[in-house]
Formats: structure tokens, C-alpha cells, sequence
């Protein structure tokens, strides 16, 4: 195999291994993913439109995006710091925060979307 395609196999083979790292051992990194798919399968059932779809696949990229970031700061402060630290502490919490702006800010785009065809729904029966 040729170096330069034999490099980009293994780039994705390792990020790949990262991302099956990061749904094994993080419980909240699979709970995204539960709620990925429910927002999937809401969006298949509302027949939401190509717009809302972007808008949706944007929200659930960001928000498993910062679960491999907060993932990935985690580990590294657990590898540099492994005593109690306050700035190591610190470090973890801001990117927990990260996560959890990125979760708000993704519920609130699914209220946003689903709400109205969710009202729809109710005032058809």
C-alpha cells in the first residue's frame, strides 16, 4: 500500500478507535447517543424538514463533539495531574461545562423544532 494512503488508513483507523473508546467507557457519551437516536427517530416520525435535519445532525454533532473533548481533557489532566489539583479540578469542570452548553443549547434547538409538530399532533386529535 502506498505510504500516503497507507497514513490516512491508519489516521482513520485510530479515530475511529477513539470514538469506540469514548462510547465504551464514558456512560454519558452513550446516553448522547440514546438521545441522538431518539431526536433521529422523532425527526423520521415528524418528517421534519431538510433544514430542521441540518439543524438537528448540527446539534448532535456539536454535542458528541464536546463529550470526545471533555473525554479527552479529562484523561490527559488524569495523566499529568493523577493527585488532586485544583487547577487539574478546574480543568474538568470547564470542559464538563463545555458539554453542558453544548447539551442546552442542543435541547433547546429540539424544542424549537419538535414543539410545533408536537402541537400539531395534538390539536389533530
Amino acid at each position: 500500500m502506498d505510504s500516503y494512503f497507507k497514513k490516512r488508513y491508519n489516521s482513520f483507523k485510530f479515530a475511529f478507535k477513539g470514538l469506540n473508546s469514548a462510547v465504551r467507557s464514558e456512560p454519558h457519551m452513550r446516553l448522547h447517543i440514546l438521545a441522538a437516536i431518539g431526536v433521529i427517530v422523532a425527526g423520521i416520525i415528524f418528517r421534519v424538514t431538510k433544514l430542521e435535519w441540518c439543524l438537528l445532525a448540527g446539534s448532535i454533532g456539536l454535542v458528541i463533539t464536546a463529550e470526545i473533548f471533555n473525554t479527552a481533557i479529562e484523561t490527559l489532566t488524569n495523566l499529568v495531574s493523577p493527585q488532586h489539583n485544583p487547577l487539574a479540578g478546574k480543568t474538568k469542570d470547564l470542559a464538563a461545562g463545555a458539554v453542558l452548553v453544548a447539551a442546552i443549547t442542543a435541547a433547546i434547538v429540539g424544542l424549537i423544532i419538535f414543539i410545533p409538530y408536537m402541537q400539531d399532533m395534538v390539536n389533530s386529535y
